[in-house]
């Protein structure tokens, strides 16, 4: 997904992450309902995502379509797609299945118990969605059976879960949309797909932090305090020692970098001085 498409997801993302905090797996299937109608008709992807009807319109006819169907919030998100502008018809189901991915893995992010182990609820997620991977490509009977075209969905879901047990329910519900409704692409595909969006949320609150020689505890119990009261949340720290920065720190959360080295800040007098 690019151009128009790519900055009305974005878009879409940005607006969702006010729901996120206390979003549910109902609101999750509602938003993976919806992707199902629109998937099914060739007429209605066409409808809202034709350049020549307004944004209102597009908007309305979802209202029209789910509204009293589904929650406020899955018409809300559905119809704020809608009046988005899209560069191709099957865009927007991608976007609406990206949005449901994200409720599903907010979900486990947002769950505040940490197992004896010290996994969280994404790490959690993800080791459940490899688990199935792994349980599939090992087996070319299971592969088979998830890729008949004869098999029912309620069929294909209920192999998939005999295959991990002891997954989480946010698992068995990426996991069950993928062998239901993989979209044309391989089912472990669509969970490969799901586990690296798990994996970027939680890169979020990784902070990686490089510094010329290591920290004493003191330093980075304060490091520490000062990145959680910046993001209003315990990240996690992982600490890598590069002499090469000569002076200084360098913290990266998710997109977000804080370079203090020496080297960085020679670097930029360098191109002032050339400048």
């Amino acid at each position: 997904m690019a151009g128009v498409s790519s900055e009305s997801l974005t878009a879409a993302l940005v607006a969702l992450e006010a729901k996120l905090p206390f979003a549910s797996l109902q609101l999750a299937k509602e938003l993976f309902g919806i992707l199902g109608t629109v998937d099914s008709s060739a007429g209605l992807r066409r409808a809202l995502t034709d350049p020549s009807r307004s944004s209102d319109e597009k908007s309305a006819l979802v209202k029209q379509l789910f509204g009293g169907k589904v929650s406020t919030d899955a018409a809300e998100i559905a119809s704020g797609l809608a009046g988005s502008r899209w560069a191709s018809a099957r865009d927007i189901g991608d976007a609406l299945e990206t949005l449901a991915a994200s409720v599903v893995i907010a979900v486990a992010e947002n769950k505040s118990a940490v197992s004896a182990s010290g996994i969280t609820g994404l790490e959690t997620l993800e080791n459940d969605l490899f688990a199935f991977n792994h349980a599939v490509d090992s087996s070319h009977e299971v592969q088979r059976a998830l890729s008949e075209p004869q098999a029912s969905p309620a069929a294909k879901t209920a192999l998939a879960e005999k295959l991990v047990p002891n997954a989480n329910e946010e698992a068995k519900v990426l996991i069950g949309q993928a062998v239901s409704q993989p979209r044309g692409l391989k089912a472990t595909s669509l969970v490969r797909r799901f586990a690296e969006l798990a994996a970027k949320r939680q890169q979020r609150w990784i902070a990686t932090v490089d510094v010329t020689r290591p920290l004493t505890e003191t330093q980075t119990s304060r490091l520490q305090a000062g990145l959680n009261a910046l993001y209003g949340r315990e990240l996690k720290i992982n600490m890598n020692v590069d002499p090469a920065l000569i002076g200084g720190i360098r913290i990266q959360v998710g997109d977000e970098v804080v370079d203090a080295s020496l080297l960085t800040r020679l670097g930029q007098l360098q191109r002032q001085l050339a400048g």
